[in-house]
């Protein structure tokens, strides 16, 4: 297999493309089915009749928590905060935006009338993230507070601020755990109507969770991608979808994953024979899969990690032409853009 580097996974995206908002509706979006030879153009209610009784589709239920928060330093200057997981004691870990670091010790008066006492870096004195401590007059903890004070996390590419519009369309209709800071973007073309059509096909249905980080944007600065490092992210799968996956193999069906993050956490699963821990998985061509045959996913960013995986997936040349086709043919990008179904490309 050829060396793949990170300018093989570039392409010219017209910034008109970009979506800012979602479409009127969930399953109006447009799907490009890349399953066959040649692309088709389809719209993403038309997914049960491109599936069959007894596939699987697997989802991610975790839920975007508003992790976006702002407030100030001692002196006046403004700062602000991106929630990248809840620790125990009301303690979190977070990105900062500030235009110079306070001191270890130091603490802060967020926007919503709280505070945030910065106790040090994470994972350890290097690290990229700091580690916060949360408190309010009402005792309330991490998650409440987010609820009350936060912003929901919008991806550095949507311009405007966020509305209430996008505290529901940012979020899956089956969100269920919180802990993510940026959406399972595939998922959300799925409404209660398409979920139960499906059914009604005789299409099944589980869950993982893996809880999105910000580091999903994070861009890959090495054109050798072996010396790229992936960001951490927690993940769980159930006994119930172990059992799922399991018997929908022994009937011959097929394993759809809906969404990159759901790829991640069942290959994560197969390679570490874990079924809950923190993943730093790297998926690139060459990478052989061992749960996965179908793939519901959005459109993903030029030299991307997610390029390389879905190349990884269906062929890096059949990918790279779909991306043509759906660019040629307007196709909306990005976390409110539209979708692809890609089928695992022989190994």
């Amino acid at each position: 297999m050829r060396a793949f580097t990170l300018s093989d996974f570039d392409f010219d995206l017209p910034p008109e493309l970009v979506a800012q908002h979602p479409a009127p509706e969930r399953t109006s979006s447009r799907l490009l089915d890349g399953t066959g030879d040649a692309p088709a153009d389809r719209i993403f209610k038309d997914l049960p009749s491109l599936l069959r009784a007894g596939d699987l589709l697997v989802f991610n239920d975790t839920r975007v928590v508003k992790a976006r928060l702002f407030g100030e330093k001692p002196t006046g200057g403004k700062l602000e905060l991106l929630v990248e997981r809840v620790l125990q004691g009301h303690e979190v870990v977070a990105h900062m935006k500030v235009s110079k670091k306070p001191p270890v010790g130091t603490t802060l008066q967020m926007v919503g009338g709280f505070r945030a006492t910065l106790l040090g870096r994470w994972p350890d004195e290097q690290g990229a993230l700091f580690r916060f401590g949360f408190e309010s007059d009402a005792g309330e903890d991490p998650y409440a507070l987010m609820a009350r004070c936060g912003h929901v996390p919008l991806p550095p590419y949507i311009t405007h601020t966020d509305s209430a519009d996008d505290e529901s369309r940012y979020q899956t209709v089956f969100a269920r755990v919180p802990g993510a800071v940026a959406a399972p973007t595939a998922a959300l073309h799925f409404d209660e109507a398409l979920l139960a059509e499906l059914e009604a096909r005789g299409v099944q249905r589980a869950n993982v969770t893996l809880h999105v980080g910000a580091g999903t944007f994070q861009p890959v600065k090495t054109e050798n991608i072996s010396e790229h490092t992936m960001h951490a992210e927690r993940y769980e799968v159930p006994e119930a979808t172990q059992r799922a996956i399991a018997d929908c193999k022994a009937r011959g069906g097929r394993v759809v994953a809906v969404g990159t993050t759901t790829v991640r956490t069942l290959e994560s699963w197969a390679r570490s024979g874990e079924a809950a821990g923190d993943t730093r998985i790297f998926i690139t061509p060459g990478f052989v899969f061992e749960h996965v045959d179908l793939l519901v996913t959005n459109f993903h960013l030029p030299k991307s990690t997610l390029m390389m995986l879905v190349s990884a997936f269906a062929g890096y040349e059949h990918v790279m032409a779909l991306y043509a086709h759906a660019i040629a043919q307007h196709y909306r990008f990005f976390s409110y853009g539209d979708a692809m179904l890609l089928a695992r490309a022989p190994t």
